[in-house]
């Protein structure tokens, strides 16, 4: 097998041979067919988040065929095509995973982070905390849903159920979640970079009833604004575009300085709340309704060598849509 390697942080990623993988004892081998590529993956490499696993495989938003079966593995089989999330393993007995809130766990391991991801031909996971894909055929088309999409659905979750939302940081997650937001009848209004015309233009293509600048207030006050983009600047942007009562949601693992802010503009009953990591039942609920809202993905595929430039387009605001690896 070969993998793309990082292995100090702030440096480019290197494809290696590496030995064969060999499932332990709970885990399943993949076959990686495609990984998404992910703005955490950034903050990995660029040092934002501390103590990655070093060397390091990045890639979280994988979706592969098992080709091989650790002891005790129930439900999964060899040729059964899976999908590979953020969340790798909980330790299952801390007060937050006996809670039901396992994506809160004290001991966890992350996908491409803790443990290596799927920047590579194959991939170990833990068999607990993988998602059979029976019925989505399009690989390339389905890895982004493994991240973008769930942390997309939990954040939406989070918002609340009002009818208009706001989506600041309109790239992978956002396009995934406003088809989604649309399927339920919301009206969804797009923030993107100032004067970045081509992200709004592409936010109104999938529906978009408005789409404007960051630094821009929408046409009308919103229930709920949902933030993907790691610029601590926008929750005071967000606060100022939410009626009273409304939620501001940050859906990044990681963001710039909060600036201060008047308390007026919190005031009333406006919240300001936090998505950390995934659950599986996030996973099972989303991959329900996926289909049945007809999402679909909008990619950019690059093989798998040219991780670098992905991430470098990544970093620089020229994705439309998800960056998509091909081994």
């Amino acid at each position: 097998m070969h993998g793309m390697v990082l292995k100090a942080i702030r440096t480019p990623l290197v494809l290696m041979d590496m030995p064969e993988l060999r499932p332990a004892r709970g885990e399943v081998r993949l076959r990686v067919e495609a990984c998404a590529v992910c703005r955490t993956d950034l903050h990995v490499v660029d040092g934002d988040l501390p103590t990655p696993k070093l060397p390091l495989i990045p890639g979280h938003e994988i979706v592969g065929i098992v080709d091989a079966v650790g002891d005790e593995v129930m439900g999964l089989s060899i040729g059964d095509r899976v999908g590979v999330p953020w969340l790798g393993h909980t330790c299952g007995h801390c007060r937050y995973c006996l809670s039901g809130h396992e994506n809160l766990c004290d001991a966890p391991l992350f996908t491409g982070y803790t443990r290596d991801g799927g920047y590579a031909t194959h991939v170990v996971a833990d068999s607990a905390y993988v998602f059979r894909l029976d019925g989505f055929s399009d690989p390339v088309a389905t890895a982004p849903l493994m991240c973008a999409g769930l942390i997309g659905w939990r954040s939406l979750v989070a918002a609340g159920d009002g009818e208009t939302v706001g989506l600041y940081g309109f790239g992978a997650a956002a396009h995934i979640i406003m088809q989604v937001c649309r399927w339920q009848g919301r009206r969804v209004f797009a923030f993107t970079r100032p004067s970045d015309e081509t992200a709004q233009n592409f936010a109104r293509s999938l529906g978009a009833d408005w789409a404007g600048g960051s630094d821009q207030m929408p046409p009308e006050l919103l229930a709920a604004a949902i933030i993907f983009a790691p610029v601590g600047a926008l929750i005071p942007a967000a606060l100022r575009a939410v009626r009273k009562g409304g939620r501001v949601v940050c859906g990044g693992i990681h963001m710039s300085d909060i600036p201060s802010f008047p308390y007026r503009i919190l005031w009333e009953e406006r919240q300001i709340v936090s998505v950390a990591n995934l659950t599986r039942r996030d996973a099972t609920e989303f991959l329900e309704i996926a289909p049945r809202a007809g999402v679909k993905s909008k990619t950019i595929q690059y093989p798998l060598n040219a991780a670098n430039e992905a991430l470098a387009d990544l970093r620089e605001g020229y994705l439309e849509g998800a960056a998509v690896l091909i081994p």
